[in-house]
């Protein structure tokens, strides 16, 4: 099967959705019991950390960190939105910088001003995108809401355009006139697996029939996530989770040519983003490539640099360790698959 293809579906009595391209699963979205990425709360400030320099929060039916704590003091109220997953026993990450998202439109709350994505060049199309943008927010307080025209909204129907940076903007207004209170209050519970595909994915095809990770293979394809074992064409690569860090290892096979341990390695750094989007894993990440000259480094370097550009998850490449390591540090934004699994079977 070629081309992309998105699957809705429910996994395990779970929310789910696939991206397949060629037959393949790409990327992978399972709905959890934790607290949602992009929820909105009003929260009320705690504590703060000393020494951290953040700020502890109340939200409804637990704790939330802001990093950034500066001028604010206990009992107060503010609006908050979730950045990531929260780890075992740590409070669910936070920032104030709250954004409303959709799949053609971001509304900004003080960050005015009307953009439009650098992706779309062309000028005829920026000059029609301009005007139903003008439109759209007319009424609205330019001192306080700005919009960000998404890549997505280029050749887009114009009503559907319309639409979108409406219904984000009435929400904002909604949500922005309820930020003050006593109490912490959840005021939007952040996206599902099948409104995120729908925002962030493109496929000419979309499966939502249900039974279709059944019949299109997804089943499997998850199950074989489970595996530590990664084939990259040209050798092996292991994914192994420890509670500190997530370790690869990139083997080269059965290939002992001189030029073993550098084509091994590039195919790693190409399949590395997917191995660990389809795994939900993040945080500190430790690769120890294949045996190779340090002149090889910055080849192999490079091919990372490019194939994590095109992730959607915010990755931090570090560079290598005097053991010849190569760290990187990624955004929590999903359950690791294990765990939600494990999880899943669980109840």
């Amino acid at each position: 099967m070629k081309g992309r293809r998105i699957v809705l579906d429910h996994y395990q009595g779970r929310e789910a959705a696939a991206l397949l391209v060629d037959g393949r699963l790409d990327d992978l979205l399972i709905d959890s019991d934790q607290v949602r990425t992009g929820a909105i709360f009003r929260a009320i400030c705690d504590r703060p950390l000393k020494g951290q320099g953040g700020m502890m929060l109340r939200i409804p039916g637990g704790t939330a960190f802001l990093r950034q704590g500066k001028g604010l003091h206990p009992g107060q109220a503010m609006l908050v939105q979730v950045t990531g997953i929260a780890e075992d026993g740590k409070a669910v990450p936070v920032t104030d910088r709250v954004l409303f998202k959709s799949r053609f439109a971001i509304i900004t709350p003080g960050a005015p001003g009307r953009n439009i994505s650098r992706q779309i060049d062309d000028e005829e199309e920026r000059d029609r995108l301009a005007a139903i943008a003008h439109e759209a927010m007319e009424g609205a307080d330019e001192g306080t809401f700005g919009l960000i025209i998404r890549s997505s909204a280029a050749g887009a129907d114009e009503d559907d355009i319309y639409d979108d940076i409406r219904e984000m903007l009435d929400l904002a207004v909604a949500v922005m006139a309820d930020a003050e209170g006593t109490e912490p209050e959840a005021l939007t519970e952040g996206d599902g697996p099948h409104d995120l595909a729908w925002r962030e994915w493109s496929a000419p095809d979309i499966e939502t029939t249900p039974g279709g990770f059944a019949r299109e293979g997804v089943d499997q394809m998850i199950e074989d996530l489970a595996e530590t074992r990664v084939e990259i064409g040209e050798g092996t690569m292991y994914v192994e989770t420890t509670r500190a860090l997530v370790a690869i290892d990139v083997n080269t096979g059965g290939d002992t040519s001189p030029a073993a341990a550098l084509k091994a390695n590039l195919a790693a750094a190409r399949a590395l983003p997917r191995a660990l989007r389809m795994r939900g894993l993040g945080g500190q990440i430790a690769v120890d490539f294949a045996p190779m000259s340090k002149a090889h480094r910055k080849q192999v370097e490079q091919s990372l640099r490019a194939s994590f550009k095109l992730d959607p998850i915010e990755t931090s490449l570090v560079g290598w360790t005097t053991m010849g390591l190569f760290e990187l540090q990624r955004k929590r934004e999903r359950l690791p698959l294990a765990q939600l699994l494990e999880g899943a079977n669980g109840q």
